[in-house]
């Protein structure tokens, strides 16, 4: 699974496919094609880790403050599309001839847009601190909280008798289930994890295993409580994300969560009935086409009358043309619940398959394809007048400079540029020596492409390291050469500054040697030595 997954994500790579539709085709080539590989209770384990992994970095990212500022736009669409979309579909699906409950679950499936495809699209455009792209990732955590409450219906749902009596009464359980669990996440958050997570983040490490354990104590917890280990995985990322080091977790288990999820989506298409989806062609055509288009519409539609321009109406709208890991992750929680049979998670996975492939091709040419619809005076007839948002407006930071380390020579170099008015931003693995300093901070490993890209490195003035690290350093200098920044960094020892020359380091700080040559003329000031 892990070999098929890498050959396809590559051979995908050319030709700027997904990697989960990549994932989905090694799942469909070595499971239904050739048979090469069956599911065994290790490996569908191995996939549910995939799917705790996934919701715990969407809790990461729902912060309190974020939520606030989430929003009415982001409000009013998102919540706006789900009922659209949910009721339309459920009553397409219903006229193709599914049965009440298969409709409901596929009507479901089409509701939610793929935050994981978009996010990493938009990363890769460098879009996202766009206004479309602001917009679109507030849609998505909009979407996401609605999801979560989709999941609790699910587990009040279960897979007792279907009469009304029993599912009222244990949809009650789950949402009190979910209400008892979330009064002790945010309880913890406040109270009880601040002291231990601020003395484990001096320790990357040590932060991560705490936080994973932070996790899995959670979903044991949900499953005490009769929830499904997917809400426990979403409050324990929730309960962490009020902490100011959520960040710097959810870039450090992002990988670790891309390996799993890399093999849930694998599984899933090992597991596709593809003979039973085939045999229902016209209607995944049919639904891919709604997805493709018809959410697109519905969003266009929303977000003019908000007051917003057609170009950033429209960018926003192509961002929602897929269905989400949601989607399967619910269908998929439906077949365990004995709620549908395995021929409706084959329709979303095929679905899935069209709808991601296609919508990825729409975003990464989102600009073409605006000028070829405004060609057509199509989005006229929204009934809004023609006007457009400025196409780059963004709030990433550009002209500042990036100072690694928040030792002493690095606080004195902050303050400095502070005094002459310079935008700063200050990066250190250590929240503590992060405190005060007196500009923006950033909580990470410097080392890490994904917290350099976080601080903007390549629309920096220059990067300034006062670490004493020297691998750290000759890293440093080395991302800055590729990004085309100017580069300072702090040398302990003379030796060290051979890789640091050949990196094209702009400045050396060598404190010693500046040392000496201070006290030496302090000294021939006193006249303790001659001139």
């Amino acid at each position: 699974m892990v070999l098929a997954g890498a050959v396809f994500s590559v051979a995908a790579g050319w030709i700027r496919m997904p990697t989960i539709v990549a994932y989905l085709l090694a799942g469909l080539f070595i499971g239904p094609l050739t048979g090469l590989v069956e599911l065994s209770h290790a490996l569908e384990l191995i996939a549910e880790t995939g799917i705790v992994l996934l919701l715990f970095i969407v809790g990461l990212e729902l912060s309190l403050d974020k939520i606030r500022d989430v929003g009415k736009v982001a409000l009013v669409a998102g919540i706006g599309q789900v009922v659209f979309t949910a009721v339309i579909g459920w009553l397409l699906c219903l006229l193709l001839g599914f049965t009440w409950m298969e409709s409901a679950f596929l009507a479901t499936a089409l509701t939610f847009s793929s935050t994981v495809v978009v996010v990493k699209l938009l990363d890769e455009k460098h879009e996202m601190d766009t206004l479309y792209g602001r917009i679109a990732v507030g849609i998505f955590l909009v979407q996401d909280l609605v999801a979560i409450v989709m999941l609790t219906l699910l587990a009040g749902l279960g897979s007792e008798s279907m009469n009304g009596p029993t599912i009222a009464v244990n949809i009650a359980k789950a949402f009190g289930g979910v209400t008892a669990l979330l009064v002790v996440v945010l309880v913890a958050a406040r109270w009880i994890l601040p002291a231990p997570f601020a003395w484990a983040a001096r320790s990357p490490e040590t932060n991560v295993i705490w936080s994973l354990s932070w996790c899995f104590f959670i979903v044991l917890l949900a499953e005490l409580f009769g929830l499904s280990l997917e809400i426990g995985a979403f409050l324990a990322g929730l309960s962490l994300a009020q902490l100011p080091y959520n960040q710097d977790l959810r870039r450090r288990v992002h990988p670790l969560m891309n390996f799993f999820i890399a093999i849930f989506f694998v599984s899933l298409g090992v597991k596709m009935e593809l003979a039973s989806a085939l045999a229902h062609s016209g209607t995944v055509a049919l639904l891919s086409l709604f997805v493709i288009i018809g959410n697109p519409v519905i969003f266009i539609f929303l977000i003019l009358r908000m007051g917003y321009g057609q170009r950033t109406s429209f960018f926003t709208a192509v961002t929602v043309a897929q269905i989400s890991e949601f989607s399967f992750i619910l269908v998929a929680m439906g077949v365990r619940a004995g709620l549908i049979d395995q021929s409706i998670l084959s329709i979303t996975a095929l679905v899935g398959l069209v709808t991601i492939t296609v919508s990825a091709y729409m975003i990464i040419y989102n600009e073409q394809l605006y000028r070829l619809i405004k060609s057509t005076r199509i989005l006229s007839l929204f009934g809004r007048p023609a006007t457009e948002d400025a196409p780059h407006e963004s709030r990433h930071p550009t002209g500042h400079f990036i100072v690694v380390g928040g030792n002493s020579l690095g606080r004195a170099i902050v303050q400095l540029l502070g005094e002459r008015g310079h935008r700063v931003l200050a990066v250190d693995i250590d929240p503590n020596k992060l405190a005060g300093i007196g500009c923006e901070t950033l909580l990470g490993d410097a080392g890490d492409p994904a917290t350099l890209e976080e601080a903007g490195l390549k629309d920096a003035h220059m990067l300034i390291t006062a670490l004493q690290i020297e691998e750290t350093n000759d890293l440093l200098a080395y991302r800055c050469r590729m990004a085309g920044v100017p580069c300072v960094a702090n040398v302990m020892d003379l030796s060290a500054t051979e890789n640091l020359i050949a990196m094209d380091t702009r400045f050396l700080l060598v404190p010693k040697v500046d040392g000496v040559a201070l006290q030496t003329i302090e000294l021939k000031k006193l006249g303790l030595i001659g001139q």
